[in-house]
Order: structure tokens, then sequence, then C-alpha cells
């Protein structure tokens, strides 16, 4: 019972690809060519998945679409290059660095420096609270907290 258990969470485990057998190539060398394109175009709908992992009928129209060009006798960099006239350097998973995408590829090291420069003007803040707190006690309370320091809290 337990090794069934097992063995049926790796397999749930397993990546799950969205390609519904309808669109699977009946030669396998195409559909190698389509799923190695396919892993590399993102869902326009869900944004962080391939094509191949989302379920959305967008990403079914691309992969339906990358088939067809293949058929049709591209190479994968027409086949791309189509797709990308289409929907834009956005299509891609790993955009390309170019005047249009340098803002992709700017922000985080943009937000790295703003998050250093937040983290530095805290901590020096920080670091001088202390000084300045005790600086604004009257003599009295520092006695007091002297005394309560101390353990002689009466």
């Amino acid at each position: 019972m337990r090794f069934a258990t097992v063995f049926l969470m790796m397999v749930l485990a397993l990546p799950v690809f969205a390609v519904q057998p309808d669109e699977i190539l009946t030669d396998p060398a195409m559909e190698a060519r389509a799923r190695d394109i396919s892993a590399d175009l993102r869902c326009l709908v869900c944004q962080n998945q391939s094509i191949d992992d989302s379920d959305a009928p967008l990403a079914r129209d691309l992969r339906v679409l990358v088939r067809e060009r293949l058929l049709a006798g591209d190479t994968n960099d027409e086949t791309v290059a189509y797709i990308v006239d289409r929907y834009g350097d956005y299509v891609l998973l790993k955009p390309p660095f170019n005047a249009e995408t340098l803002l992709l590829w700017a922000a985080p090291l943009g937000a790295l420096i703003i998050g250093g420069a937040i983290v530095a003007v805290f901590m020096r803040r920080r670091s001088s609270e202390p000084v300045a707190v005790a600086q604004a006690l009257t003599s009295e309370e520092q006695a007091r907290l002297k005394d309560l320091m101390q353990g002689d809290g009466s």
C-alpha cells in the first residue's frame, strides 16, 4: 500500500504537459522540433509558463500554429520569427537584449539598486536613533533607566 502511494505521488509530481493528443504530429522528429520551439514560447495568458505547460486556449492556438508552420516547411528559426512578428518579443520566454526590451532587462538591476539604497538609508537612520533618544532623556529619566537596567526597579 505504501509503495503504491509513493509511486502515485512520484507520477503526479512529474511535469504535466498540456499538449492534447490531437495536436501531436505523427512524425516523431517533427514533434520533437515542435516541442523544442514551444518550450521557449511564453503563454500570453499565463505569462510564466511555456505554451507546452499551459492549457489556456491561446496556448493551444500557438502550439497548433507552430506545428502548422513546421508542416509548411519552415525551419525552427522561421517558425519562431513568424510568431514573434505576430505577437512581439514578449512571446519569448527569453527575450533578446535590444532597445525594446532594455527596461525588461534593466528592471531587476534597478530594483536591486533602489532596494539597497532604501536599506542603507533605513540602517543609517536606525543606527543614529539610540544616540538621539539617550540625549533626549532628562537626568531624572536617565537615573530611572539606569535603576531599571540594574534590576533595582523599586
